[in-house]
């Protein structure tokens, strides 16, 4: 029996939730925050990659993502031309800054990593190649298990060194 009535609901209910749950394995156990952190990298890289590929990466996307990755877009306007990965994070930040607080880094492994895993390869090596080298760096080009335990360990580490 499906829970909602309609299983195009059931169906994006379900891939949502696994991935915010991959996204608060990462970055700990506050769902509103995963949720907030997926809102924000998306739009981050929805606004710097051209239109034609954004709207190709949404077609891929979850029901409800889909709807938090068009919040707020502007399609008139042109890509951003941010060209660091300091420009990323710091736009990164700024959308983070309504949670609690978060490494704009930490969020950007976060989400690529989600998307590695649940995108088809072809699209995401497409927005991957069309974001800055530096930024690329960040999106790992597979997600094996051990891959994704050694990005947990490396956040880990990260949020230790930063509470000494």
């Amino acid at each position: 029996m499906s829970a909602t009535g309609l299983e195009v609901f059931d169906k994006t209910l379900h891939t949502t939730n696994t991935w915010l749950k991959e996204i608060m394995e990462a970055l700990g156990p506050d769902r509103h925050v995963a949720w907030h952190v997926l809102g924000a990298v998306l739009r981050a890289v929805r606004d710097r990659i051209p239109v034609e590929l954004s709207a190709h990466l949404s077609a891929e996307l979850p029901l409800l993502v889909r709807g938090l990755y068009y919040d707020r877009w502007r399609p008139a306007a042109p890509p951003e031309r941010y060209r660091s990965l300091d420009e990323f994070l710091d736009i990164l930040a700024y959308d983070l800054s309504s949670t609690r607080p978060v490494d704009p880094q930490d969020a950007a492994i976060a989400v690529f990593t989600v998307l590695t895993r649940h995108i088809p390869a072809g699209q995401v090596e497409k927005v991957r190649h069309a974001l800055p080298e530096d930024i690329r760096a960040l999106w790992p080009e597979m997600v094996s298990p051990a891959d994704q335990m050694r990005v947990e360990i490396e956040v880990d580490e990260r949020r230790l060194s930063r509470e000494a």
